[in-house]
């Protein structure tokens, strides 16, 4: 009995050592994702992680990390067991990761200041400006693809936002519950148009077990199945994915 039992404990410590642990990189991006007061990431993002990894056919812990969204997304790229949220699902990307979505659809608008003269109705239009985003942001390839020259490249949201309000860059693209949320809080802000619509969601490493990926997505569409996605996204004001 004494044997039976210890190779009990001793299977189980060995399935422990083996057990899968993820790392989940985001960005500073209110309302998807931020550091609260207490330096806890929060977020619509990190609640829907939350919700998919407390799932009990998931069986995997995991920590999340708040750091520049470049630095991010390299991460999950090039190093095993990790991923990054929120990520857009594009076609450049498409192979490089692994996939758990949707989190959520987003509108990306083209932003000014308010008390700016900027005048940009069409793309065309708007390609004379100059245009501030964050580096490895899908929005600094859409840039490149629709033909805007005047490119400024910032570590973060935060930095590119802080260069609008200052005047130093005449654009800047945002999603549309972040350029809500900035009304909101009083930001003197002005969107001209829609940027682009993309489908968001967790882009994990290749190296990730694809048993574990099928768990993490069967996960987020019972979330889904059961209302539960569209009332964390409600929570931060944001509408669920079509």
């Amino acid at each position: 009995m004494g044997r039976l039992l210890l190779t009990g404990i001793l299977a189980l410590m060995a399935s422990s050592a083996h057990a899968e642990h993820l790392t989940f990189t985001t960005e500073s991006y209110p309302p998807y994702s931020f550091l609260s007061s207490t330096g806890k990431p929060s977020g619509v993002g990190v609640d829907l992680v939350d919700a998919i990894m407390r799932a009990s056919s998931v069986k995997a812990s995991y920590t999340i990390e708040v750091m520049p969204w470049a630095r991010a997304l390299a991460l999950a790229e090039t190093s095993k067991n990790y991923c990054v949220f929120a990520a857009a699902r594009t076609k450049e990307r498409e192979k490089t990761f692994q996939w758990v979505t949707p989190f959520f659809s987003d509108i990306n608008l083209l932003v000014a200041l308010k008390s700016s003269p900027v005048d940009a109705r069409t793309i065309e239009q708007a390609r004379k400006y100059t245009v501030s985003t964050q580096r490895g942001d899908y929005t600094q390839g859409l840039l490149k693809e629709n033909g805007f020259e005047k490119i400024d490249i910032s570590a973060n949201f935060e930095t590119s936002l802080a260069k609008l309000m200052a005047g130093r860059i005449d654009l800047i693209p945002m999603s549309e519950s972040v350029y809500n949320k900035l009304i909101r809080d009083g930001a003197e802000l002005r969107r001209l148009m829609i940027f682009s619509e993309q489908k968001l969601g967790i882009a994990c490493n290749r190296q990730i077990s694809p048993n574990l990926i099928a768990r993490m997505q069967a996960a987020l569409d019972t979330l889904r199945s059961t209302g539960e996605q569209d009332r964390i996204l409600r929570k931060y004001g944001l509408q669920p994915p079509r």
